[in-house]
């Protein structure tokens, strides 16, 4: 599965500080897309970004409110901001963070750090975005709990490889994984385990979903598995 490249809004008026920052984040895998000014900054807001790096002529808290207070329907009232200023002052700082910044970064800033915390902000949006209840037909899965019920009953608690098998099948419940696929995602690149290891923890899992009439886990001849026929999800 290819990972698509964050797109973050670089809005910084110093034209240095702009293009080193997109230059070292298309570098380290990033997608920028840069603003010189607010009015510009607002404007790209509307492609929805992924995060927003924010230091603009001294209206850091107006972008900061148009994008919390949801002034425009277009914008995501979620969205990561990570703060630059040259203000030191510990009053500046929890202003900004009061008024809806998720991090300060006063200038001058170490790149690795500022890499590192935008990272960090992209994976906590990333884990509030992600469902922990997943669905296919009568068949749910909490991610958090690792319990799986078809309809109103709570099968036996999956363990290991199974749980993992049913996670990978689950996210997309009517695509076929070819074994390979499954080999790989579930026991990992360079595994020594074999088909037969993959097909026996399949019939396992397949039996364990046996409840209520209703069947997971369907075996595409000579291909791999998927999870459930479309007809059946719901």
């Amino acid at each position: 599965m290819t990972t698509v490249a964050p797109n973050v809004l670089i809005a910084e008026n110093d034209d240095v500080c702009r293009l080193f920052l997109a230059d070292n984040l298309e570098a380290d895998g990033y997608r920028p897309i840069c603003a010189a000014d607010t009015a510009a900054a607002l404007e790209l807001l509307s492609a929805t970004p992924d995060a927003l790096i924010v230091d603009v002529n001294g209206d850091t808290l107006g972008v900061i409110d148009a994008i919390r207070q949801e002034t425009h329907p277009s914008f995501d009232p979620h969205l990561p901001i990570l703060v630059l200023t040259s203000h030191t002052g510990e009053l500046h700082r929890t202003r900004l963070l009061e008024r809806g910044a998720d991090d300060v970064i006063c200038k001058p800033y170490s790149y690795p750090e500022l890499r590192a915390r935008l990272g960090a902000l992209l994976r906590r949006a990333d884990a509030r975005r992600t469902p922990h209840v997943l669905r296919a037909g009568s068949l749910r899965l909490d991610v958090r709990s690792r319990r799986a019920w078809v309809g109103d009953v709570e099968i036996e608690p999956l363990r290991g490889k199974e749980y993992q098998l049913l996670l990978a099948l689950i996210a997309e419940p009517e695509r076929v994984f070819t074994r390979e696929e499954l080999l790989r995602s579930v026991w990992g690149l360079g595994s020594y385990a074999h088909t037969r290891t993959l097909d026996s923890h399949a019939a396992r899992l397949r039996a364990r979903l046996q409840i209520g009439g209703d069947r997971f886990v369907r075996n595409v001849w000579d291909v791999g598995y998927r999870l459930i026929d479309g007809a059946n999800c719901i």
